[in-house]
């Protein structure tokens, strides 16, 4: 073989490469301005006047035209979203009108709490659900199936909040088995350094091992709630993708063969059945880092749920805008990520590709 030939071949394998990872790049970047635009247009279409945001509604009338003025919106349309954008693009979401902090400040310091509380209960969720998903589809049909399928019904009909309440009130005020609301008690909170933000992670690295339990106390319950919220979706899922797997061919191949069963379920089939769920977890996290905000407001979670939930009764609408891009943001980079992960766990994927 010649030297342009393996020169040819390199040019050839490499130029697929490239161009998937320019598709790529761009469709991320075409999501991440239409997400843009539609977040400037929400701040244009609510109810809510900027500029009383920021004079309140006693300022004289040239007040509030000069700070109309100042804010850029006695200009066009394209030209308010090209500032809009030049701004976020920067790094710039804005200032809290409640908190007189920067917006990016703001998520920052509450944003490690949704992130802890969120990651306890998609662990959760994925360590029951997958495992109880593939135990339905094995007895498909029998009562073991029907028990996982009518607990993931509760598990979507149920209401977070009520169940929060009614967890609150069992757990912690009768049966004292979990610390109360709020993220850690007072006389553990300055005993710990925050250097990520995440307490348990914090807590344990310092070998405070009195606040690790006191923490973990006061997570264990939302966390669990949450995790059974994303169970009911997983392990739903779970099944219906392993229903589909173990009506394969090399299932039957893999039995006529005298594979041991429990190796053909939890080797083979789950193995193929665990591509999808990537995406499905992936999801399910994105879901619990922005839908938290019942939970969070019930347990007195100080995460970004309840900074949102406050930014809205006070019609602070750059931290509500902010926020809403940032959660965006995660949704757009948690699908990169499984479509990513896609391609490495199933080789069809990056043929096609």
């Amino acid at each position: 073989m010649s030297i342009t030939d393996t020169e040819g071949g390199r040019g050839s394998a490499l130029f697929p490469f490239l161009w998937k990872t320019v598709k790529l790049l761009a469709t991320v970047a075409l999501t991440f301005l239409g997400l843009l635009i539609v977040t400037f247009l929400i701040g244009r279409v609510v109810p809510v006047d900027p500029v009383l945001a920021v004079v309140g509604d006693r300022a004289s009338k040239s007040v509030y035209d000069k700070a109309f003025i100042e804010l850029g919106l006695d200009r066009p349309l394209y030209e308010q979203f090209w500032l809009y954008l030049t701004k976020i693009l920067t790094g710039d979401l804005g200032t809290s009108m409640l908190t007189k902090r920067d917006i990016v400040d703001d998520i920052a310091r509450f944003f490690p709490a949704t992130v802890e509380l969120a990651t306890v209960g998609i662990l959760i969720g994925t360590l029951i659900g997958v495992p109880v998903g593939v135990w339905a589809a094995v007895r498909k049909g029998k009562l073991v199936d029907q028990v996982v399928r009518v607990l993931g019904l509760v598990g979507y009909s149920a209401p977070i909040f009520w169940l929060g309440l009614l967890g609150l009130l069992v757990f912690y005020a009768r049966l004292q088995w979990v610390g109360g609301p709020g993220r850690i008690d007072i006389g553990f909170e300055y005993s710990i350094t925050q250097n990520t933000g995440l307490l348990l992670i914090d807590s344990a690295m310092q070998g405070e091992w009195a606040a690790f339990r006191n923490i973990f106390g006061h997570i264990i319950l939302p966390a669990s709630l949450l995790g059974y919220y994303s169970m009911a979706y997983i392990s739903r899922m779970t099944r219906s993708f392993m229903l589909n797997e173990l009506e394969q061919e090399y299932i039957v191949t893999a039995r006529v063969k005298g594979v041991p069963e429990w190796r053909i379920i939890w080797v083979h089939a789950l193995r193929n059945a665990a591509v999808p769920l990537v995406t499905v977890v992936a999801l399910s996290y994105a879901n619990l880092l922005e839908g938290s905000v019942l939970t969070e407001t019930v347990f007195a979670w100080p995460g970004l749920g309840q900074y949102l939930t406050n930014s809205l009764q006070n019609a602070d609408m750059n931290a509500v805008l902010g926020c809403t891009l940032v959660i965006g943001a995660i949704f757009v980079g948690l699908n990169l990520i499984s479509d990513l992960l896609y391609g490495l766990l199933d080789p069809r994927v990056r043929r096609r590709a």
